[in-house]
């Protein structure tokens, strides 16, 4: 049993890195990003995920935006999520270490990325040792096997831990398995929190009980999720798959131009005005015909004026 208590649970956005047009980072604008969140009940933010572009920045960056969103939070009072995982394991304690000194909230942590584990038992040893270079933070493991090639059943891995990672509290869950995601929901009397990271099935997972979600789209259309999960918790299922399709529709339009991150980064800025600043590389801007036609799209869908 894990001694840490690990209570919240619903919607996390993880958040877009601002760089600036150079490349370096844009910290200047995380205040404001963490109140528009805020305004729009978004309570709980990962930083350094996928979406925020983690693996594409050096040790410094990582902290840099670490603790500008640790300094954000301390009005909005957001739920505060770092993932410090895709790094040599070096770094990855290193990371781990940092974010607990500037007492974030839970850490999130990919698997090693190129001497990957195979079984349940070298992921363990591998999160053992990111857990006692924080061990007062709760530690949550990244599944996301579309990326890491990474394909750990996460039902037998959350049943296989016992107490042997103090710290260890659940998993962001980003498959479309919801079969497998249902045993990880399960695994050791409900003993974990899942996240799942997947925007097009939050509704088929909500009928499935699950109840939290780390969503690229919750940053541009907060009340989809919101509303889905609202309909979900009433037994209003049908209400529920209704909003889904129209989050599945815009987050379809977005993401057919490209690269997931790529597409959200440049949407975000066409919704809500926000402009994260371009990709770092090796992604790059979308074209500017790719850009005219997602506008248009989102216009003729009613999600931009």
């Amino acid at each position: 049993m894990s001694n840490l208590s690990f209570t919240y649970r619903g919607l996390i956005a993880p958040v877009f890195t601002p760089f600036n047009n150079n490349g370096t980072l844009n910290l200047d604008l995380i205040p404001s990003y963490a109140e528009y969140l805020a305004r729009n009940g978004v309570n709980g933010v990962l930083v350094n995920g996928t979406t925020g572009e983690g693996t594409s920045m050096n040790v410094l960056e990582r902290k840099a935006i670490a603790e500008a969103w640790s300094e954000a939070v301390k009005s909005t009072k957001q739920h505060l999520m770092i993932q410090v995982g895709g790094a040599p394991l070096p770094d990855v304690i290193e990371l781990a270490k940092h974010a607990e000194s500037i007492k974030v909230n839970s850490l999130l942590c990919l698997p090693e990325l190129y001497f990957k584990p195979n079984t349940p038992q070298e992921l363990k040893e591998y999160l053992k040792r990111v857990g006692k270079a924080a061990p007062n933070t709760p530690l949550l493991y990244y599944h996301i096997p579309m990326f890491t090639n990474v394909n750990i059943h996460m039902g037998q891995f959350l049943d296989s831990i016992g107490n042997e990672i103090p710290s260890f509290v659940g998993i962001k869950f980003t498959s479309n398995d919801l079969v497998e995601g249902s045993q990880a929901l399960r695994a050791d009397n409900r003993k974990y929190v899942i996240f799942l990271g997947s925007d097009q099935i939050i509704s088929a997972a909500c009928s499935l009980g699950m109840d939290s979600f780390i969503a690229t789209s919750v940053n541009m259309f907060p009340q989809f999720a919101k509303d889905i999960l609202t309909a979900s918790d009433s037994g209003k299922m049908l209400a529920a798959r209704e909003k889904q399709e129209k989050l599945t529709e815009a987050v379809i339009a977005i993401s057919k131009y490209g690269n997931w991150v790529q597409t959200m980064k440049h949407a975000m800025r066409l919704v809500t005005g926000i402009n994260m600043g371009p990709p770092r590389s090796p992604l790059k801007h979308l074209s500017d015909e790719f850009s005219t036609s997602m506008e248009e799209d989102l216009k003729k869908l009613k999600y931009i004026n």
